[in-house]
């Protein structure tokens, strides 16, 4: 299948890239460059640089490629900065995803999968969080996207636009091969930065509350492995080619990891010493976050290979070690 991957060389999008291709699918990117990487793409692979809210331009990108699906990941998606100056969220994940569904439309492509967030459920009441359950997002960055998720359910409705939406929770670790990982200006992941610090571009990490209602009282969050998460989005592209059906699915490891098990974890990796800083609770930040993927598991047979968190925190390792500066084309800070 001829595939455009919006977003295609930031780090999710590059990682399902390559998995497009090991599963023989043609792909094209399109990427405006503001947080993707050159260096992310893979040799042979078109990359248009652009905005997908440019018309014109996709127009031109669906005709002259034959593009028969579209895996859409282009956003922002940093939750505090979604706070501070939402405009940017609701123009740019809001109405440019608009803007593409209905140059799909045009163009009679009626196969999307949507890079959406657990982030719209917001305050969790239990878990493991369903797809039923309650979406009550709590920043601006997850109100974005369950609004993409409202405008797809309508195109589904009237136009056809048959979607998946991926709504997934903490991605992690860096491809098996080294080539690709996490590299982000900021980063505000907690492996990277665990990592940055025992690299020594950090002088410590912070944990922020530790009297949370947990096992060590740090706050419990559900790690899957971005190969895992980019598998999900072939078999994802694969069911609607088959079913010709709208879904919604959570992806998740079913595991949740504490604060603390994070970085034991990259003690235990890297061998190297990691100063620890402990700090008061950030406000909004739930105890725990742990998905339900049973749905995805049961209807597309999607199955997490890299469970362990030394396995995920061992692959992103390897990744920043070797590549200490990311895709060299930023500092990072």
């Amino acid at each position: 299948m001829r595939v455009l991957v919006t977003g295609g060389a930031g780090y999710i999008g590059s990682h399902t890239v390559r998995e497009l291709m090991r599963n023989k699918h043609e792909v094209v990117i399109l990427d405006n460059l503001c947080k993707g990487h050159v260096g992310a793409v893979p040799a042979g692979i078109s990359l248009e640089q652009g905005d997908i809210a440019d018309r014109a331009l996709v127009d031109d990108i669906l005709r002259r490629y034959g593009i028969e699906a579209v895996i859409h990941f282009a956003a922002f998606s940093l939750v505090g900065e979604s706070m501070a100056d939402p405009a940017p969220y609701f123009r740019n994940n809001t109405a440019g995803s608009l803007a593409l569904f209905e140059a799909m439309v045009q163009h009679k492509i009626n196969k999307v999968i949507f890079s959406s967030t657990a982030a719209v459920y917001g305050e969790p009441e239990h878990w493991p969080i369903t797809e039923n359950d309650a979406k009550t997002p709590t920043n601006n960055y997850g109100l974005s996207k369950l609004m993409i998720e409202e405008i797809l359910k309508s195109f589904d409705r009237a136009y056809g636009l048959n979607y998946i939406s991926l709504r997934y929770f903490n991605a992690a670790g860096a491809h098996l091969s080294g080539e690709i990982g996490e590299d982000h200006d900021p980063e505000t992941h907690l492996i990277p930065l665990v990592l940055q610090a025992a690299l020594g571009q950090r002088d410590s990490i912070k944990i922020f509350g530790t009297d949370y209602p947990t096992p060590d009282g740090t706050c419990v969050r559900d790690y899957i492995h971005v190969t895992d998460l980019a598998n999900a989005h072939v078999l994802a592209l694969e069911y609607l080619a088959r079913e010709n059906a709208a879904n919604i699915f959570n992806l998740g490891n079913g595991e949740g990891f504490s604060v603390r098990q994070v970085i034991d974890a990259a003690l235990r990796v890297t061998g190297r010493e990691i100063t620890v800083v402990e700090d008061e609770r950030r406000a909004g930040d739930p105890a725990v976050l742990v998905a339900g993927s049973d749905r995805i598991k049961k209807e597309l047979g999607w199955k997490p290979q890299f469970t362990g968190i030394d396995t995920i925190v061992d692959t992103a390792w390897k990744w920043h070690l070797n590549h200490p500066a990311g895709f060299g084309d930023r500092k990072w800070k």
